[in-house]
């Protein structure tokens, strides 16, 4: 019976002047060699969730707590649509600087189905700092131009108020607190480098989306309302997505 070595995959001749218990290649004794494997099998950590349940998530209630306020200051203030989207222009790019910040303080991460230039990479500093790169510019690129649009079609830039900044600050300390509550499970996890760098688009198009279709009805009290109430929805949804989906450990024990 051929014997196949279980570390370098020799098949053993039945001449082989080794002993009988050794491979002949690489020189390992077969069955120590495969106890360490059972070994090595038993430590391996398993796939798991690191986010606790969205109850115990503090960041979910202050993001939600924040939108509330916006939306209560908005019709006190009788906000125009133009501030609305700088509001939410303004958190998204917070969200973009926070999703930078966090890619670059990864301690450990996974690139499974991830490429650059059509080649699969390796989880290394050096892709890590292309990746947030990348990031950076693509999703600042897009928030240029979405802001030049605003000024164009809305009265943006004249709408800025000391209550637009208030919520602007509320949504910057409630992203902090995000992202410190982020990068804590990342140290926990093997979160993978792609989606972290694609998750916050699919976070701030449908909330986007939803403040762009609220423009296109008549504008009253009431459809500003019940627009920033669908985009709050869409803003908590989406912080979920995040916070279940992206913490997920890769196969494997990290090196």
């Amino acid at each position: 019976m051929t014997v196949i070595c279980p570390k370098c995959q020799h098949a053993r001749s039945p001449t082989a002047p080794a002993p009988a218990w050794q491979c002949p290649a690489c020189g390992i004794a077969y069955h120590k060699y495969a106890a360490f494997q059972a070994r090595a099998r038993a430590a391996v950590v398993p796939p798991r969730d690191t986010a606790p349940p969205p109850g115990w998530d503090g960041s979910l209630w202050a993001l939600i707590g924040a939108n509330l306020l916006s939306l209560v200051i908005a019709v006190v203030a009788d906000w125009s649509l133009g501030s609305v989207m700088l509001l939410y222009w303004s958190q998204s790019v917070i969200i973009g600087l926070a999703n930078v910040a966090r890619i670059l303080t990864l301690e450990r991460f996974s690139t499974e189905n991830f490429q650059i230039n059509d080649r699969d990479v390796a989880p290394t500093p050096a892709v890590k700092r292309q990746t947030a790169l990348f990031f950076l510019v693509h999703y600042g690129m897009f928030h240029a131009v979405y802001f030049m649009f605003m000024c164009v079609q809305t009265d943006a830039l004249a709408s800025i108020s000391t209550g637009l900044a208030a919520c602007v600050v509320l949504f910057a300390l409630n992203h902090a607190w995000s992202y410190r509550y982020n990068v804590a499970l990342d140290r926990r996890g093997t979160p993978n480098i792609g989606t972290l760098m694609f998750t916050p688009y699919l976070r701030i198009v449908p909330m986007h989306a939803t403040i762009l279709v609220g423009g296109a009805f008549a504008p009253s009290t009431a459809t500003l309302v019940l627009f920033m109430l669908l985009k709050t929805g869409a803003d908590v949804a989406m912080h979920l997505v995040e916070h279940r989906r992206l913490q997920h450990r890769a196969d494997g024990v990290p090196a």
